[in-house]
């Protein structure tokens, strides 16, 4: 395809207009590739016009169309800013890409994480050729629901129970910080990180389990968070339907560090999976860090397999 002029410009915040143009091209890129290009945490703000900490990159033919779009992540001050980046199918191999990422680094400093979803696409190329290094890789797992699945067992002193919206978010929180204290990504979720998913077409309260421990050596019984698994099911049944067969995810599984070794994230696991298998779904994804040998050996022993590969790559500057 002969290459034509592209106009690349920064916005601190998306417009009415800008938020369906963007949803368009990722949509068109999620149907070309398999595999959505952005993380979901950036789509959940993306919808409410971005986050005020974020900077939207976006590329534009001389017609005016939307032709590539880039998310520039600010928040993490620590490990510093973090990109993903998405060009129109029809609109590659003409260097926007390569322009995208250049000004992810201008506007970094050159101090820039940059994510590839699916270890084969275009932006792990880019990554390669422009001197990145890989920093951080997440395997996808899947395994059918077809297949043979054991009864949840759960620890003595633990009742397994559904989320209460309005009434279960900050306990929720609060063992989510603590379990996940080494992953700024998850650990620092907030209240209104929450209450957006709560309103998601996705989300359904029956499929958030929660382990309440109780204690009965107090003089008036009190309960205690233990672990969590809150399961999604996406594809053809929401509005990001990409006309695939739905899937359930096993979306965020942890337990408090209290509770670990006493078989409670398996019994966790394997209660989010009969509830997705009563939904009638075929399959069920997760996503787990590559070093988390531990989950991993969890999920292999479950049935699980490696499935896809998404890497985080730092520039050669940092």
């Amino acid at each position: 395809m002969t290459s034509c002029p592209i106009s690349v410009t920064n916005h601190d915040h998306l417009t009415d207009d800008d938020i369906p143009a963007v949803r368009n091209l990722l949509d068109a890129v999620t149907d070309s590739d398999g595999v959505r290009p952005l993380s979901e945490h950036v789509w959940l703000h993306l919808t409410h016009g971005g986050d005020e900490r974020a900077v939207h990159v976006l590329a534009h033919d001389e017609a005016g169309t939307l032709v590539g779009y880039a998310h520039l992540d600010t928040t993490d001050e620590v490990e510093g800013p973090s990109g993903e980046l998405a060009v129109h199918p029809e609109h590659r191999r003409q260097g926007i890409g390569r322009q995208l990422v250049l000004r992810l680094l201008e506007l970094s400093d050159g101090q820039l994480r940059l994510w590839a979803h699916g270890e084969h696409t275009a932006a792990t190329r880019l990554a390669d050729t422009l001197g990145f290094t890989r920093h951080r890789t997440l395997w996808q797992m899947r395994r059918s629901l077809h297949s043979a699945l054991a009864d949840p067992k759960p620890p003595p002193g633990i009742e397994l129970r559904p989320f209460h919206v309005g009434i279960d978010e900050q306990a929720f929180l609060s063992m989510n910080a603590r379990a996940f204290a080494d992953l700024p990504d998850q650990g620092s979720w907030t209240l209104t990180d929450v209450q957006r998913r709560e309103l998601e077409g996705w989300f359904d309260p029956d499929g958030f389990l929660l382990a309440w421990s109780t204690d009965e050596k107090m003089e008036e019984a009190t309960e205690t968070l233990a672990g969590f698994h809150w399961t999604k099911v996406h594809g053809a049944s929401d509005h990001d339907d990409h006309s695939h067969a739905a899937i359930g995810e096993v979306y965020v599984l942890a337990v408090d560090p209290n509770w670990r070794g006493t078989g409670l994230g398996r019994c966790l696991t394997l209660a989010g999976l009969h509830h997705l298998r009563r939904l009638g779904l075929d399959q069920v994804m997760l996503y787990v860090d590559a070093s988390n040998l531990g989950a991993i050996r969890l999920y292999e022993g479950l049935g699980f397999v490696h499935w896809d590969t998404d890497v985080m790559y730092r520039s050669g500057m940092n």
